[in-house]
């Protein structure tokens, strides 16, 4: 045995426990080493699949492109999801150019503000027949109503979502505003005529688009009434945006054209002082519109309504006619007995629509529509 060395230690053995590490050291550098190149390709391979999305996403606008049809086409569904203030903002788009570049035949948007049946859609039915791609239909109720018209019906699907409505309360005017809104969503609508479910027409669709259509004016009563339910409805609180000179006081039957029915739902100036200041002995939806349209477009309002009712029973609310009620003469009163002012020249021809009509109604008006209507 050498000098200096353990005879119990075997060489073979010390050799192999020095080459283990060195092993153990590249086997876990080869590994880091295939980890990065690994991390590398995954990287380049995301960002060109993240390319390949992109591109993925973007060619359907290639296989179907915006087209100006699908920019102008009405909305199938009334039952959008937007809240009254998404609405009144995308209402409010207006194109800048005047000029259509397309065949635009103009309608007039016909608005129900009810409670909830419209007792009188038989007449009104009989009425629109024929004339279809000239008119629109939008209806209001309370939020609880189901209507339960046949598909067959001009009124199925036109409900639009609702909110319930106070009478004399700015929920009202909200209602009003909630219809032209939603109406300004077709841009064929040309001419918005506001009614209720008490409301008849007087004349047939031919003429009463003809009446609407040549007129220069829109008829919404915008009168300064001297008396207590007049300028005694005024509050000082109202100024700056309206003195007591600019009140006005008008029917809540209205009929607008495109151009002031923008007006009526973009308006943010008066509408807070209405909201606060115009409450009950203040019927703010006989005064919010047509003072505010009276200060903004005085030379626009024909200052009439064309619906027409009767006040001379007296009380807050204007007669109810029932069956009673339907004969030749009392039909003749309504439409021969009246002058007016239309186009700044005199007539007889002055309501194309008349309230309130109880459901008694109904069946004398649909046997004798063609003697009284002309429909």
């Amino acid at each position: 045995m050498e000098e200096g060395k353990d005879p119990n230690v075997n060489p073979v053995r010390t050799n192999q426990s020095r080459v283990l590490p060195l092993r153990l050291l590249r086997f876990m550098l080869v590994l880091v080493v295939i980890g990065i190149v690994l991390s590398i390709v995954s990287v380049r391979m995301n960002k060109s699949l993240g390319i390949r999305n992109i591109v993925t996403r973007t060619l359907p606008c290639f296989d179907e492109p915006v087209s100006l049809q699908s920019l102008i086409r009405p909305p199938s569904n009334y039952l959008h999801s937007m809240n009254d203030s998404e609405l009144l903002w995308r209402a409010s788009l207006v194109p800048q150019i005047k000029e259509y570049p397309f065949k635009r035949i103009p309608k007039i948007a016909f608005m129900f503000l009810t409670r909830g049946p419209l007792p009188m859609s038989p007449l009104w039915e009989k009425f629109f027949d024929g004339n279809e791609g000239l008119y629109s239909i939008y209806v209001h109720s309370l939020p609880n109503y189901q209507p339960n018209f046949t598909t067959s019906s001009v009124f199925f699907g036109r409900q639009i979502p609702c909110q319930m409505v106070e009478w004399g309360r700015m929920s009202m005017c909200d209602a009003e505003r909630r219809l032209l809104a939603n109406a300004l969503l077709d841009i064929s609508n040309e001419w918005f005529v506001l009614l209720s479910e008490a409301c008849i027409p007087l004349h047939n669709f031919s003429i009463i688009y003809r009446y609407i259509s040549r007129s220069r004016y829109s008829f919404m009563g915008a009168i300064d009434e001297l008396g207590p339910y007049g300028r005694g409805r005024y509050n000082p609180n109202m100024l700056p945006e309206v003195n007591i000179s600019q009140w006005r006081k008008g029917s809540q039957w209205f009929e607008t054209n495109r151009d002031l029915a923008i007006d009526i739902i973009k308006d943010t100036k008066f509408y807070p002082k209405f909201e606060q200041f115009c409450r009950p002995a203040c019927y703010v939806d006989e005064h919010y519109f047509p003072t505010m349209l009276t200060i903004q477009s005085p030379n626009l309002l024909a200052n009439r309504s064309l619906t027409y009712v009767d006040w001379s029973r007296g009380g807050a609310h204007p007669a109810t006619f029932g069956k009673n009620d339907i004969n030749k003469n009392f039909f003749k009163k309504i439409l021969e007995d009246q002058t007016c002012i239309y186009n700044n020249q005199p007539t007889s021809v002055c309501f194309l629509f008349a309230r309130k009509f109880a459901p008694s109604a109904l069946d004398a008006l649909l046997q004798h529509s063609s003697d009284f209507f002309g429909f």
